[in-house]
């Protein structure tokens, strides 16, 4: 059998299960995950083994209604990562089903040349009536080659999604090492991992408006590496939310992170957390570049 080789930009609203969906078809946690919608900020590459093929992954942040300059950033990323694919994969959070966000979605789905397929996600929590009601109605507004029903956290159907993606792969040689999983550089992933136990940990108490800055990545001479980095928030009240009392948040936080770092880098991590007020942290320019997106007026 000859190597496949192909990309598939997975597209849709916040909190449809799109990272989740990635990390279960890499077979391992390439992208953060949380129950915060828009956790995913940037177009991250996952790259999944099937047999002969090699599927890259394009997990694009959910597409939202942007008000602000990172959103705004954030939805061109989103759209940017389908034009790049050779495949459209809509993924839907099948429990909540139709919105007018979901309507905008269709329409401009509906006009790409690139074929689609729909992936209705989170079948373990939705009833079958609706699940089959969705897919017909989805189906009308949009030619879909084929029509997926998983749990990306159960893993139901996932196996067939997998196979069929393999399948759809044009022949060509793969792009990666059979052993890689991701894009993103061990420097994008400390403060990916980072991130997510700042929003795992504080939940509603932390806004949206925060971000982590990698100041330094230092490699030791003992296989061991130092990682400083600043998490921004916007106002003092925050800062204090993010340490806790006594020190003790940022402390769970960073003990959190370093062990799952420790894990992913197979290394010992000494990780160095600091808190930075900056109310104007969504325009600077070199963090954007820092967390891989484009600048957007």
């Amino acid at each position: 059998m000859s190597e496949r080789f192909g990309t598939v930009a997975v597209i849709g609203a916040p909190n449809a299960g799109k990272s989740t969906l990635v990390n279960s078809l890499v077979g391992q946690k390439v992208a953060i995950v949380s129950p915060k919608a828009q956790t995913t900020r940037t177009r991250l590459m996952g790259i999944a083994m099937a047999g002969e093929a090699q599927i890259l992954l394009l997990d694009t942040p959910g597409i939202f209604a942007p008000r602000r300059r990172l959103d705004r950033a954030m939805v061109q990323a989103a759209w940017g990562g389908a034009q790049d694919a050779d495949f459209i994969a809509l993924v839907m959070d099948s429990k909540t089903g139709f919105s007018d966000r979901i309507e905008e979605m269709l329409d401009r789905v509906a006009d790409r040349p690139e074929p689609k397929i729909l992936i209705l996600n989170k079948v373990d929590v939705t009833p079958k009536e609706q699940l089959l009601t969705l897919a017909s109605l989805l189906s009308e507004r949009v030619k879909f080659e084929h029509v997926f029903m998983v749990s990306a956290t159960t893993g139901d159907g996932m196996s067939d999604l997998r196979g069929q993606l393999a399948a759809m792969m044009p022949e060509g040689p793969w792009h990666f090492p059979e052993d890689q999983v991701s894009d993103a550089t061990d420097r994008m992933t400390a403060a990916e991992v980072t991130r997510e136990q700042l929003y795992l940990q504080l939940h509603a108490e932390l806004p949206y408006a925060s971000a982590i800055e990698t100041e330094k990545y230092e490699e030791r001479k003992d296989g061991s590496v130092a990682i400083h980095q600043q998490i921004l928030v916007a106002r003092p009240t925050q800062k204090a939310i993010v340490l806790g009392k006594g020190g003790t948040r940022i402390r769970a936080i960073g003990e959190a992170a370093r062990t799952e770092l420790s894990d992913l880098l197979g290394r010992k991590v000494h990780l160095f957390l600091h808190v930075k007020v900056n109310p104007d942290w969504e325009e600077d320019r070199g963090l954007y570049r820092e967390i891989g997106l484009d600048w957007v007026e």
